[in-house]
Order: structure tokens, then sequence, then C-alpha cells
């Protein structure tokens, strides 16, 4: 494993943008890592959640219109990363105040351990699977050592490294090797029209299932700009990020459904069902790759800690890859679709704040010299209706979802208190 080369940008201090002379990411670059990201096993799990309680046509056009609607924001904070070279948390300091900020920067420290333990399960169950039936064996502690040690060592590395020595060289071709051979085994050996003539149970809304759906990409708000930081150009990040994840997305969680279906319904035979559809070659590929969800939440969650304490990320990865291990010796997966719905109701409204910061309010002129000391009240303010949205949403009317609706009350918000009470701009 190289070691992190502290001439790379990967050193930089997360509350300082990258110099243009060392954003070195292009299209290509942002493509590959976001399909990646896009693909795993935790996506092919919440494609699964949406059937039996959807028919399998309706939860593919859940798939596509949630795919869209996330990634279009997603995307959209990506763009902000890009064009002022800040880290994600960085970036909030404008809309949220400096003190202001610290509060999603425990948080997000918080949820990406528990994705990356979750990741780390999740690599493991499917190892595990795939040992017995071929082996006879089973070692689910080894596996789980195994998995957190090689995450942790890539998120030494860090994002360039990663993406330029691993991930372009040839993670991306085992991760289109095996969704291909996903794909065809799953064309060659089941009626899928058979399996699209399946009707329902009804459990699920259509709109429900969108918003589950819209929180797979949703789930990144709070780390894409440490990635897209390092772009040459804005536009680029922004086509690079939006198509590599959306096809990732709609294809992969697609892909869960389906198999969902064969198994009978629901995410609990997933990995069981595709082991004995002769697709146990492709997800082993995909668990083998899987380990660059785990390298971005570690590798984040160093970041976002590095925004409080004065330690280089490199370092706080060591903690954090260790801590993620830990945890995903002891904890269980059966709380994975509520996780995601949890982590929609707090970061889908804080990034509403930051779009209407950067896009509305202050439209292209966010700079770190625009973050007020303390705390930016009406950010905060406007972060706190969104989440009351969504728990609101959630509860009174659950068949209509919730993450959009947060997401648009917190935009609205904002743009009322700035105009009734403008913070400083830059001149």
């Amino acid at each position: 494993m190289a070691a992190p080369d502290d001439t790379l940008p990967d050193a930089y201090d997360p509350l300082v943008p990258v110099p243009a002379t060392r954003r070195v990411f292009g299209a290509l670059d942002a493509f590959s890592l976001w399909f990646s990201l896009g693909i795993g096993l935790l996506v092919l799990q919440a494609g699964a959640f949406l059937v039996p309680g959807l028919s399998l046509p309706a939860a593919l056009g859940a798939i596509v219109v949630g795919s869209v609607l996330g990634v279009l924001l997603l995307a959209a904070a990506g763009l902000v990363g890009a064009e002022t070279g800040m880290s994600a948390i960085g970036s909030l300091r404008p809309a949220l105040g400096a003190r202001g900020a610290a509060i999603p920067a425990v948080l997000n420290a918080v949820q990406l351990t528990g994705w990356g333990a979750f990741e780390i399960i999740a690599m493991r169950d499917s190892a595990d699977a795939l040992a017995r039936q071929t082996f006879g064996g089973s070692s689910p502690i080894l596996w789980t050592l195994l998995f957190g040690a090689l995450a942790t060592g890539l998120a030494i590395m860090g994002p360039v490294s990663f993406v330029r020595r691993f991930l372009r060289a040839w993670g991306l071709w085992l991760l289109l090797g095996g969704a291909g051979w996903l794909s065809w085994r799953l064309l060659a050996d089941h009626d899928l029209a058979a399996l699209l003539a399946r009707p329902g149970t009804g459990e699920m809304s259509f709109a429900a299932g969108v918003d589950l759906v819209v929180a797979m990409p949703l789930s990144w708000l709070p780390l894409i700009a440490d990635y897209t930081r390092f772009g040459r150009t804005p536009g680029a990040m922004f086509r690079g990020t939006g198509l590599g994840y959306l096809l990732a997305n709609i294809w992969f969680m697609a892909l869960g459904a389906a198999y969902a279906m064969v198994a009978g319904g629901g995410a609990g035979m997933l990995v069981s069902a595709l082991a004995a559809t002769g697709s146990g070659i492709a997800l082993l590929l995909i668990v083998i790759d899987e380990t660059d969800n785990t390298f971005a939440d570690i590798h984040s969650a160093a970041v976002s800690t590095a925004t409080l304490v004065r330690a280089r990320p490199a370092r706080l990865a060591i903690g954090f890859g260790v801590l993620c291990t830990a945890i995903a010796l002891v904890a269980p997966m059966d709380r994975y679709e509520s996780f995601l719905l949890l982590i929609g109701s707090v970061f889908a409204p804080l990034f509403g704040v930051l779009l209407a910061d950067h896009f509305i309010v202050r439209p292209w002129r966010v700079s770190p010299d625009d973050a007020v000391p303390g705390l930016n009240l009406a950010g905060l303010a406007s972060w706190a209706v969104g989440i009351g949205a969504y728990q609101a949403m959630s509860r009174l009317l659950p068949e209509v979802g919730a993450t959009l609706p947060a997401f648009a009350a917190a935009v609205i918000a904002y743009v009322a208190l700035r105009w009734w009470s403008p913070g400083p701009r830059r001149p």
C-alpha cells in the first residue's frame, strides 16, 4: 500500500481551498469515482427493500425518478466543492457560521462511522456466504478484520492516490465485470416477464419508494465536496459525478429489486439468491471493490473531524478505520432501512440550506471569507425547519415521502430569512 504523499492535495487543510494548480481531477476521474461509489452491496440491498411492497415495474419507476432527483441535488453539491475548492464541511461555514458548521461536522463523523461499519458488515456477510457455499467454512471475524484493514489502508492513501492508483487502474473494470455478469445471469436464468407481472403487496406507496431511493444519493451530500474540490473545472465535476452516479444507482438498485423478487421478495435472502443463481464470481468481484465505499466513509469522517481538531486526515483515518471495524464486529444489520431514512431527515435539509446560499442568496459568489466567526442563525434555523418538516411529513403523510419536502422547506426558509435579515456579504 502506497504511503500518502504530502505533496498531493490530499494533505491540505480541509478549511483551506485547494489551489488551482493542485486540482487534478477531470470528468473521467469523477465518473470513475462516483460510478464506483454508486455500485455496491448496500445499493443492492436498498433496491431490494422496494419489493414486494411495490411491484417490480413500480419499483423500477421509483428507482428512475428517485435517482434523477437525488443525483441532480448531489451533483449540485459537488459543484459547490469544485467552485470553492472547499471540503464538504468547510463549504457549510458561510451558511451556518464557523461555529455552526461544527454541528454537522460532528454529525457527519458519526453517520459516516455508521456507514463504514455497515459497509464492512455487508462485505463480510457476502464473503462469508460465498465461502460457506464454496468451501463449507465460515469465519466472519476474519472477514471483518480483513475488509476493515483494506478500507483503512485506502483511506490513508487519500482520494487522488485512490482514484489514480486503484480505481482507474483496475477497480472500475472489476465493477463492470461483476455488474455485467449479474445482469446476464438475471436475464439468462429467470423469466423477467413473469417477475414484471408479479403484483406488489401494496405495503409501500410509490412516493415512499421514491423517498427511499432519493436517500441513497443524498446520503453522499455531506462528503461529495471532499472529492470534487480536486476537480479542474466545475462543469467536468458536475457532468462526471452526475452521469457516473446516475447510471450506477439505477443499474444496481434495479438489480437488487429484481433479485429480491427472485428470492421471494425482501432483502433478507438477497445475497443467498445471488450466490445460488451462479453469480458467485460476480458477487465476489463486487465484494472486493466494495471497499471503495468504506474508503470514502472513513476518509470523509477524518476530513470532517479535521475541521474541528488540528490533525491530518490521513492520521485520523487510522482511528476511524479501527472504530468502523470494531462496530462491524458487534452491530446488527436489520436497522439499515431506518438508518437510511434517518440520514435523509438530517442532511437533506442541511444541504438545502447550502445550495440556497450558494446559488440563490449569493449566486456563485461564496468564499471562505464569507463565514461569520460564530453562528449564522438564519442557516441554523432553516436547517431546523427542514428537519421538522421531515419528521412531520414522515409521521402525518408517510405515503407522500418526506425527503424532498424537507429539502424544499429548508430552501424556502433560508431564502426568506436572508431576505428579511441579510447577513454579511462580500463586496
